[in-house]
């Protein structure tokens, strides 16, 4: 197939062209001027310079493409201005799906985030793991990036209830290689690495390989049905951070840590890294808003993507020492070790 990928510099849309790539698929690639190319090493695309307000260059792009997988997005914890994080995510993910529609894509996949689904629940004291039917809260968006991520949502359910070939994916936590940035889950890999993790929140993920992520990107281009929601996860990936730690522990000898943080406490370190970022004008190394989603863990079912895709479910153990790999062998770990 033809295939046109938005934001194929960052960490799931460079291992998504690298998967196309290596199961016979042609590329064009849309990338910025200052794109940082590391994680497209080694894979051969067609590079299409520009962004995503340029409607003009989009269509032309997307000419002879079937399947067009809009990955980019803005991904911050904290901006002195979120007005360019909704125009990126909203405002960009309409001018994607329209004019890939234009275009004549016979598929059009759209990243979205477990963020955009409700939380999990509970029963017998147990944690439910929610899945694609799963409400948001109001108070579940609590932060400028799940905002827009979800009102990015509601364009591409809208255009899918419009006729156009829409499917929505929602990747969990995806961990492994080519985490150039990296990606908030990936610097908490590299922070263990170097032994900067002095404690833990009580906290939870759905772990997941990024190479599966990227499979049922694809595999929902196959086999996906047009307006549907496929979260993309592990069936055994539900982990807290602390569990997260015991596995890295394993895989490297490097100590996990013993001590965990109370939430009120790592709230008021992060209000009060927020205040001194507002003056100098750097982020905050524990923005607030990824501590109040740290509140929560995250856990979540993958079981209609497994059923209906055929996801693959490579173990989170495995994704996890691959990432600490790809780390330790492209220099994120002081000391190479």
């Amino acid at each position: 197939m033809n295939c046109f990928v938005t934001g194929a510099s960052g960490f799931i849309g460079a291992n998504l062209v690298h998967e196309l790539v290596g199961r016979g698929h042609r590329v064009k690639a849309l990338l910025r001027p200052q794109s940082d190319l590391r994680g497209l090493h080694g894979v051969k695309f067609e590079r299409v310079e520009s962004d995503l307000s340029d409607m003009a260059t989009l269509t032309a792009a997307m000419e002879g493409c079937e399947w067009c997988f809009h990955v980019a997005a803005s991904y911050h914890l904290w901006l002195r201005d979120y007005g360019p994080m909704y125009a990126t995510n909203v405002g960009g993910t309409r001018s994607v799906i329209h004019a890939a529609a234009r275009t004549g894509c016979r598929r059009i996949i759209y990243t979205s985030t477990v963020g955009c689904v409700g939380l999990p629940s509970r029963a017998g004291g147990k944690i439910v793991p929610s899945d694609e039917t799963a409400p948001v809260a109001e108070e579940q968006l609590t932060n400028h990036y799940k905002r827009s991520k979800w009102q990015a949502e509601q364009v591409a359910i809208q255009c899918a209830r419009e006729g156009f070939p829409v499917i929505i994916v929602n990747p969990s936590a995806p961990v492994g290689p080519r985490d150039v940035k990296p990606t908030p889950t990936g610097q908490v890999i590299v922070d263990f690495l170097n032994r900067k993790v002095p404690a833990y929140l009580d906290t939870g993920l759905n772990w997941v390989h990024v190479r599966d992520v990227c499979a049922g990107h694809i595999l929902a281009a196959e086999k996906g049905h047009i307006g549907e929601r496929y979260i993309l996860g592990n069936a055994e990936g539900n982990w807290t951070l602390k569990e997260a730690f015991a596995v890295l522990e394993e895989i490297t000898d490097i100590p996990a840590p013993k001590f965990r943080i109370p939430y009120f406490a790592a709230l008021a370190a992060a209000k009060m890294n927020e205040t001194l970022s507002f003056f100098t004008r750097k982020p905050p190394r524990a923005p607030l808003a990824g501590v109040r989603m740290a509140k929560h863990k995250m856990f979540f079912s993958p079981a209609k993507a497994i059923r209906e895709l055929g996801l693959p479910q490579t173990p989170p153990r495995q994704a996890l020492a691959d990432a600490v790999n790809w780390f330790r062998e492209n220099g994120y770990v002081k000391g190479g070790r």
